[in-house]
């Protein structure tokens, strides 16, 4: 079953978004687009410091909608979302031991999108680390150790995370060594992730109850971002995981918690969103072949905030 409840409503002002946004964006196929979009009707159960217990915030039902949200899609650097969660989860239960360069790295990775900092949380993690190719016993072990994160996702139990992949590093040139490897000649170990599965474990966050009410505070924070920030850039090609992002499409009184991800063929974001006498929402957008288009999620992100309206005229 999945976390959130189909919505007759939801379902109808999500399809209209779907077609409108492929009417602006006619290169934007069918099948290169995948989103999830929650609502918190009021009481609101999201950011509330981890007011609620874990079951009580599982048992508590949410409206959402889904396009092809259960799509494996390849993620770029909105699998951090999953490696942040994680590191938190080995310093709860002292898997891993708190230092200053893995609080560093945690910041940098999610705040500034380092691609670096990632490398050492993964390290961290799982034990292993990057460099020449292996011989084939000692290579099975390196793997092994590298898919711990997969297995700690999959303990879990949650539906959505079936069939998903988070044992890869970010790069920027890409991987080289055992690492190329390890991904496969044709890139088939490669993370993959959908947009499902990103929505629940950033609904976790936002509740509360991921690995602890404190740590989720804690990533809360370090997701926050401002998005007046796309609005007061002056360089159009600047990105800040806000403008060319979800965050672009936000009115200037907008909260806004994010992770964003993109390559020269994706461009995606996960986001948490309050505004000023409007339901939160929790939206994930993924996106194939428009890597460079930075018009595509503000423009979808502009449509949800007018359903939002719609929703919450109907509510309030």
């Amino acid at each position: 079953m999945p976390f959130f409840q189909k919505d007759e409503g939801l379902e109808q002002l999500g399809t209209e978004i779907i077609e409108t946004t492929r009417a602006q964006f006619p290169s934007l196929a069918r099948d290169r687009l995948a989103l999830t979009w929650i609502v918190y009707d009021p009481p609101a159960i999201s950011n509330t410091g981890g007011a609620m217990r874990p079951e009580e915030f599982w048992a508590h039902p949410v409206r959402g909608f889904s396009y092809r949200g259960l799509e494996r899609i390849y993620p770029a650097s909105v699998v951090k979302l999953f490696y942040l969660v994680a590191m938190h989860e080995w310093l709860e239960t002292d898997m891993a031991a708190p230092s200053t360069e893995v609080e560093r790295s945690m910041r940098d990775a999610i705040v500034d999108s380092s691609n670096d900092a990632t490398s050492l949380i993964v390290d961290v993690l799982t034990g292993t680390t990057s460099g020449p190719e292996l011989p084939t016993g000692p290579f099975e072990t390196w793997k092994y150790q590298r898919n711990l994160v997969n297995r700690y996702y999959q303990s879990l139990g949650w539906p959505e995370l079936e069939g998903v992949n988070v044992n890869q590093k970010t790069w920027g040139d890409g991987p080289y060594g055992r690492e190329r490897a390890f991904v496969g000649e044709l890139m088939d170990n490669r993370n993959m992730l959908t947009a499902d599965a990103v929505a629940r474990l950033l609904h976790a966050i936002i509740g509360g109850v991921a690995v602890s009410s404190v740590r989720s505070q804690a990533m809360m924070k370090l997701l926050e971002r401002d998005p007046n920030s796309a609005k007061d850039t002056l360089e159009p090609e600047e990105e800040n995981q806000v403008k060319g992002f979800l965050g672009e499409g936000l009115p200037r009184d907008a909260k806004l918690w994010s992770k964003a991800g993109w390559t020269s063929r994706v461009r995606h974001d996960a986001a948490y969103v309050e505004i000023p006498d409007l339901s939160p929402y929790l939206l994930v957008v993924f996106t194939e072949g428009q890597g460079n288009n930075l018009g595509l999620l503000p423009f979808v992100s502009q449509q949800i905030v007018a359903a939002m309206a719609k929703i919450s005229r109907a509510t309030f």
